[in-house]
């Protein structure tokens, strides 16, 4: 309630205490001893509105001013019975004994499939062989070469295209462009096509070289003693490529 509403209440309950009596219903706030900050239904201001409205020039819109929204309190909570507490303890006692359980012998860290069976994804249906690596890693001189090699079909293309506008020159200038650039992207797929054939013989030829077997030669034998003697051995690995490869270890 604010000032002006329980001043209008009092001069509603002077002009007209009947009526007045009939604005208090059973489920509503009690307007007696109307006091500002008191609770008054919507309801209640409407029909007060109303009823002053035969009496004085009165409207719903003033009453409504500098009014809020009344948010009854929240009830009081019902009391916690002794069943109910001593039911909380024991699950707080028992979730501690459990973290510190947990603590004091932590649980093993969970083993994944693939760790627990590294080589599986080889028996699977479908599954292929580890691929052998063709590509080695890139060396200096291997981005210089094909840094080489792209400018040189840069370089190709740009000529072709100069040349067929030079030699089209009795054309129109359509024509010429349009000739100009077939010529260009003719030239592109025949330097791609090449490229590609290239590196495909490159790759076949490091697989078949990694495929071919290596053969080694027993060069000395010895037996083992109880002595601390330290000798040296030399295998010759024989292949069918050019050259020949020397390994020396040391065995004790």
């Amino acid at each position: 309630m604010t000032p002006a509403i329980v001043q209008a209440l009092e001069t509603a309950d002077q002009l007209c205490p009947s009526d007045y009596a009939n604005l208090q219903r059973p489920t509503e706030p009690a307007l007696a001893n109307a006091q500002p900050g008191n609770p008054v239904s919507h309801t209640q201001l409407i029909n007060l509105s109303k009823l002053l409205k035969k009496h004085a020039p009165t409207t719903l819109s003033s009453l409504l001013a500098h009014t809020s929204l009344y948010t009854p309190p929240a009830p009081p909570r019902a009391p916690k019975s002794p069943e109910y507490t001593a039911l909380m303890a024991r699950l707080r006692a028992d979730q501690e004994a459990l973290s510190y359980a947990r603590m004091l012998h932590p649980p093993p860290p969970r083993e994944s499939f693939s760790a627990r069976f590294p080589s599986a994804a080889n028996f699977s249906v479908g599954a292929s062989a580890a691929p052998d690596s063709l590509d080695d890693d890139l060396s200096y001189e291997d981005v210089h070469r094909q840094i080489i090699l792209i400018i040189n079909i840069l370089v190709s293309i740009v000529c072709v295209a100069v040349f067929v506008w030079v030699a089209a020159r009795h054309w129109s200038v359509g024509k010429r462009l349009g000739l100009s650039m077939a010529g260009s992207v003719g030239i592109a797929v025949a330097e791609v096509v090449v490229y590609a054939g290239y590196v495909r013989k490159v790759q076949d030829a490091k697989r078949v070289e990694r495929r071919k077997p290596e053969i080694k030669e027993i060069v000395r034998s010895w037996v083992i003693d109880k002595g601390d003697e330290k000798e040296e051995v030399v295998v010759v690995a024989k292949g069918e490529a050019d050259g020949v490869r020397f390994r020396r270890g040391k065995h004790r």
